[in-house]
């Protein structure tokens, strides 16, 4: 073994165990040495391993103690660990104030760094995450008075609401927005847009089979399904080409549906853009690791879709609704559910902040797609 390369005895020892990967590590001067190197840094392989199987080792809970494990793998470990061993079984290690900064913008949606105000970039990390964990096990809404959410409208725009936390329930939300949409008759169906550590960014909305595109929600499809992505083939980044309407979008143009047609024949052409990369801050979850993207992991459920509809030939129509969920801590692992189970299942009635900068944080694409941002119910005028 001393004999080999220092990258392979690196990717031998990157597909050990934690434990195992301790002991191997102090064998002789050269494992100890390959071990403690940043740019091989066998460590994080285990370590991801063991964040997305929840197995919390001592080895884990002590691994700031060791000196020959980089730094740089606690960023990984504050960014993904639950709440709870962070808080009370982790003994965490002393980072810069770079570090902190950089866990906190990983971990938590952009526009909760607003709770920073003078403290450092560690306290504001440890306070977050406290609140975090506080909300998610208890309905306690001292802290935040008002949870925010965002609406998009059938025209293009969209609205950034708010509702008193106490009474804050989304289904009821929903079912307000449908009643103005004369939608009532319809299901209210939930999708996952993607999960985060602490949150997961949902979507209400109603699918339907339209006689007439005025009801179509363009965006709505967009958010889901970033325009120039397949999910038959996620790794490779969307050209500049121009799309054009779908058969399924055509048949609903007639000379009846005038804004509908301008609409959807101006924003179906305005291109794709070119920049879509793997989202890192904040960081998704393991379920999720590839959004984007599809991440073929059975959690990431955006992509039972044909073209510009969804299943069964459906299209999205009226309204759509976004909000942060909070994730309870005391639920051990990810929940498949669908549809309404997302919102009604144990511990899934606690909900954050959600605003224009979390929105165009998850989903840059919409920046451009959404034609007017109205901060409050109305049309904007």
């Amino acid at each position: 073994m001393e004999a080999l390369p220092v990258e392979l005895i690196a990717d031998i020892m990157g597909e050990l165990d934690l434990p195992s990967l301790i002991v191997a590590s102090h064998l002789s001067t050269r494992c100890l040495s390959i071990a403690s190197d940043r740019q091989l840094n066998p460590w994080r392989r285990p370590i991801l391993r063991a964040l997305h199987t929840l197995n919390y080792e001592d080895d884990l809970r002590n691994l700031s103690v060791r000196q020959g494990v980089p730094r740089q793998n606690w960023i990984e470990i504050l960014s993904l660990a639950s709440p709870s061993f962070l808080l009370f079984e982790a003994n965490l290690p002393k980072l810069s104030a770079d570090e902190w900064e950089e866990c906190f913008r990983r971990r938590f949606l952009p526009s909760w760094s607003k709770w920073k105000k003078d403290g450092s970039w560690r306290q504001a990390f440890m306070k977050i995450l406290y609140r975090v964990y506080h909300r998610g096990t208890s309905s306690c809404t001292v802290d935040e008075n008002w949870t925010k959410y965002v609406k998009l409208n059938r025209n293009g725009s969209a609205n950034l609401l708010e509702h008193a936390s106490r009474a804050y329930n989304p289904r009821v939300a929903f079912d307000d927005m449908k009643l103005q949409a004369n939608l009532m008759h319809l299901e209210t169906r939930v999708r996952v847009l993607v999960e985060l550590a602490d949150v997961r960014i949902i979507v209400l909305g109603c699918l339907n089979k339209p006689r007439s595109g005025l009801t179509v929600n363009v965006n709505a499809h967009d958010l889901l399904h970033p325009p120039g992505i397949d999910s038959s083939d996620p790794l490779l980044l969307p050209s500049m080409k121009r799309s054009s309407v779908s058969s399924q979008f055509s048949t609903l143009l007639s000379d009846d549906d005038p804004g509908f047609t301008a609409h959807a024949l101006q924003r179906r052409t305005w291109g794709v853009p070119s920049d879509f990369a793997v989202l890192t801050h904040p960081l998704p979850t393991s379920g999720y690791s590839s959004y984007p993207f599809f991440t073929p992991s059975g959690q990431d459920r955006r992509w039972r879709s044909t073209g510009d509809s969804e299943e069964d030939g459906l299209l999205w129509v009226g309204p759509l609704m976004i909000t942060a969920q909070l994730k309870s801590p005391e639920i051990p692992g990810d929940l498949e559910l669908e549809d309404m189970d997302i919102v009604n299942a144990l511990g899934r009635q606690q909900y954050g902040a959600f605003t224009w900068e979390d929105l165009f944080a998850v989903a840059p694409w919409m920046d451009e797609r959404i034609t007017k941002k109205v901060d409050g119910p109305g049309l904007g005028h």
